[in-house]
């Protein structure tokens, strides 16, 4: 990485991939068994709104997950089982991705922590939630993890501008994400940030922004998604009443190219695109072709011949 025309700096990535970063840790293929261990969200409890965030699934984001009708073992096994089809060994991360995986008791939370980390070939715990889920007693539980095994926290931000975030229903904003995302790094917590591109009402200009703000925080991991549209979601019959525009395969790749530009070359990029279930899409139906979108994503950044980090100066 030391020359800024080498044109493959992650393996044959020009951005900072989540497979080269665990192989390079662990030394071997690493995958995420994605987990749904029961949880709910303060959005869709009565707490703060029963109508969740207006384009979640009412799988609560964990429509890969496994079957909340199974216990974690038996979830574990079934998703190990069907990644051993296509890699015969590795090991795992336990990806608690199924809703808001910290809005629970203690004591709860520290049993299915320790269940999914005491898992044969478990190396890491990977914990999604809300900024507005983490209290002192849940982020002292989560430092003592940290200490005992890889751990990363995945934080729901998806956009910066509070007039996105009220339409959508998130009930957060970006003041309480930067602060959840600093009572994270005070405990030496790797953080991944999410956000959205596509969200009704943006322009490309407000994405970017999104993105490029975003690039300033002292974050160690993105997730960028696309909004894709879900059958029996609130943003659904919202678009039913007054459909809005999807992004463009061709727009989607420019701006995430554009925000990779931005990116630190040592935040690591956990996803790229959005998916959802066949079964429950709605649109855009391009997002179907996850590989055809990564691979325009790679193409796109040798057509214009930069990479993550390219545009931040100091390179």
């Amino acid at each position: 990485m030391e020359n800024a025309t080498e044109p493959l700096w992650w393996g044959n990535k020009r951005y900072h991939t989540l497979n080269w970063e665990l192989r390079k840790v662990f030394g071997t293929k690493v995958f995420k068994i994605p987990l749904d261990a029961g949880f709910t969200c303060p959005n869709r409890d009565g707490k703060l709104s029963d109508k969740g965030c207006l384009f979640c699934s009412p799988r609560g984001s964990g429509d890969f997950a496994g079957d909340r009708k199974e216990d974690l073992k038996q979830q574990f096994d079934n998703l190990k089982a069907v990644m051993h089809k296509k890699w015969h060994q590795g090991k795992y991360i336990a990806y608690f991705q199924a809703f808001t995986n910290t809005y629970g008791d203690v004591e709860y939370l520290r049993k299915v922590y320790e269940l999914a980390l005491n898992q044969p070939e478990v190396v890491g715990l990977a914990i999604a939630t809300r900024p507005d889920c983490l209290p002192e007693e849940v982020l002292d539980l989560l430092a003592e993890f940290n200490k005992k095994t890889y751990l990363w926290v995945e934080l729901g931000l998806q956009t910066i501008h509070k007039q996105t975030a009220r339409s959508m229903n998130l009930q957060y904003d970006y003041e309480k994400f930067r602060q959840s995302l600093q009572n994270l790094r005070k405990r030496e917590i790797q953080t991944v940030a999410h956000i959205i591109l596509g969200l009704p009402g943006e322009t490309h200009e407000m994405m970017r922004v999104t993105g490029e703000t975003v690039a300033e925080l002292p974050i160690q991991g993105l997730k960028i998604h696309l909004l894709h549209l879900m059958k029996n979601t609130p943003l659904a019959q919202i678009y039913k009443d007054k459909p809005f525009p999807y992004l463009t395969q061709h727009e989607y790749i420019d701006l995430v190219a554009d925000i990779l530009e931005k990116i630190p070359p040592d935040v690591v990029i956990h996803r790229l695109t959005g998916d959802s279930p066949r079964s429950t899409l709605i649109g855009p139906e391009w997002s179907l072709n996850k590989w055809e979108v990564l691979n325009s994503i790679d193409d796109r950044l040798v057509q214009r011949n930069t990479w993550q980090g390219r545009m931040r100066g100091n390179l």
